[in-house]
Parts: structure tokens; C-alpha cells; sequence
């Protein structure tokens, strides 16, 4: 059995890195299926980004690998949150000025490792079509 891969990006949420971050530690080397009942259940902001991040990697490799891919065998295999663009804005101040800030947003990668499933072999397939001969000569 060979192992797949596939990744999804999602640029620009609106949650900085740091925080994205801390989301992301939580589920890194998990199944996929464990990762969505975990940031279900996780009161952070960022958690529903990752979440999304990881469903839509997952439905790549499911979906676009060309090959039948075991759902259970699903895993992250990479994780990562980068700092993405910066949108400089400014906030009255006293006097009629105007202090700076930057609004910070993050990129959220993934990747999805998956087993190929196991096909049937010919001599199982022909071990049941002569069991099922057999069931039917007995009625």
C-alpha cells in the first residue's frame, strides 16, 4: 500500500499568527477524523479556520488523488501558520491625531497523508464466487 498526500491553503484569516498557532499545536500528527471532533469542541476563534483548512485538504486527497483512498487511514502529515498581509489602519487619538496599528492576519497550511486501499487479490474474488456455487447446488 503506497501513501498519498494532498494540502490545502487558506490565506488571510482574520486571527493572528500566534494565536492560529496555538489552535494548530493541538491537532498536529492526529487522525483527521479525531482533528474534527477536537476543534469542535475547542472555544477558540481560529479553531473553526483549521478546521476548514484540514476538512478541505482531506476532500482533496479523497477526491482529486485518482486513487481509492481509505477514509479512516486519513492523517495530518504537515501543519503550519505563517503571518500573512498586514493591513496598516489608524485610530483617533486625542488632539486630532491618529496613532497606527496593523491589523494581522494568518495563512494556515495543511497536509493530508492517506493509505491506498487494499484491493481484493483474483483468488479471493474466486475463492467466494466457488462458495457461492457451492451454496447454490446445496438449496
Amino acid at each position: 500500500m503506497t501513501t498519498h498526500f494532498a494540502h490545502a491553503v487558506i490565506k488571510g484569516v482574520d486571527s493572528q499568527p500566534r494565536k492560529t498557532s496555538v489552535v494548530a499545536s493541538l491537532v498536529r500528527d492526529r487522525y483527521v477524523s479525531d482533528t474534527v471532533i477536537i476543534l469542535e469542541n475547542t472555544p477558540r476563534r481560529a479553531a473553526r479556520a483549521v478546521r476548514k483548512a484540514i476538512e478541505s485538504a482531506a476532500a482533496n486527497l479523497l477526491n482529486n488523488s485518482g486513487v481509492s483512498i481509505d477514509p479512516k487511514s486519513l492523517r495530518i502529515a504537515r501543519i503550519s501558520v505563517t503571518a500573512g498581509t498586514r493591513m496598516r489602519r489608524y485610530v483617533p487619538a486625542s488632539r486630532g491625531r491618529a496613532l497606527p496599528y496593523e491589523k494581522i492576519s494568518s495563512n494556515i497550511f495543511v497536509e493530508v497523508a492517506g493509505e491506498e486501499k487494499a484491493k481484493a487479490t483474483s483468488s479471493n474474488k474466486a475463492k467466494e464466487s466457488t462458495a457461492q456455487v457451492e451454496e447454490k447446488e446445496k438449496k
